[in-house]
């Protein structure tokens, strides 16, 4: 079993953020969630964690619905990683990446060891062993995103949840987390807007568009330009190179100037 979410549905203030969406990933996938602005993928993400409860439906871990589990077993499953983190306070990366710990404290406190093992291995794993002690707030947004993903992989969890896990990163980090994440051992669900990255990395996509589900499938069965131009409103080219990766290749729309020159050349010759 693994965490699943079923037929659920999010009335948010009045306005039906998510309706009715399942999602049923096998243990060890990496599902990329795609879809424009505002088309659900970050709220389905909070209640895939138990951050939001939805209207209808019922989102479970290993067969139990979260609403009946305690906050701290589903941590010890469960890792987040959101689009903004900020702190007031002077902490260093590594008591950043320590707090991904707290779940797995006992009543007899911390086992110290197991902990500097956990975030030692979560630095490494992000490349952040050298940053360890420098101060959050002198990092680049680039590195305060891999640390919040290093948090997550200190909590080791078997579900990790990644809301645009690659913004602020350049394109060698990009590629770095993203390949880091479908090597894990773990199920992650992934909010993605490059498509070519969800291409590469993805086992299987599910496209939201005003918070339903209008395509899943693997990347092939799914990135077609057909449903990039429904649901985006941009023309692109899909590619299947011999290599077997698809690539996305978008078409530019034509220049304003070049289409007002068009339009006054077809009037010049309707009055021709």
């Amino acid at each position: 079993m693994t965490l699943h979410a079923d037929a659920v549905t999010w009335n948010r203030g009045g306005a039906i953020v998510v309706d009715s969406v399942s999602v049923r990933p096998e243990p060890g996938d990496t599902v990329g969630l795609l879809g424009p602005n505002g088309s659900g993928k970050s709220s389905l993400l909070r209640l895939l964690a138990g951050l939001a409860h939805p209207t209808a439906g019922a989102v479970s871990l290993d067969g139990t619905d979260l609403r009946r589990l305690r906050r701290q077993h589903v941590a010890r499953s469960v890792a987040v990683v959101g689009q903004h983190a900020d702190t007031d306070v002077d902490v260093t990366v590594r008591d950043v990446v320590a707090l991904g710990r707290i779940p797995h404290r006992g009543f007899l406190g911390p086992d110290h060891e197991a902990d500097a093992a956990a975030v030692d291995r979560a630095l490494e794993q992000t490349g952040l062993t050298a940053l360890a002690g420098r101060l959050w707030h002198q990092l680049s947004g680039g590195e305060r995103q891999r640390t919040q993903i290093a948090r997550a992989l200190a909590q080791q969890p078997r579900e990790l949840l990644l809301d645009e896990p690659t913004n602020h990163l350049d394109i060698r980090h990009q590629l770095e987390v993203l390949s880091l994440v479908s090597r894990l051992p773990v199920t992650s669900v992934v909010a993605l807007h490059d498509l070519n990255l969800a291409a590469l990395f993805c086992d299987h996509l599910m496209v939201l568009c005003a918070g339903r589900v209008v395509a899943a499938g693997t990347a092939r069965e799914v990135l077609t330009p057909e449903l990039i131009a429904e649901v985006y409103q941009v023309r692109a080219e899909v590619i299947d190179d011999p290599s077997g990766r698809l690539t996305v290749r978008f078409q530019p729309e034509p220049r304003h100037d070049a289409l007002v020159g068009l339009a006054g050349r077809g009037a010049a010759h309707r009055r021709r």
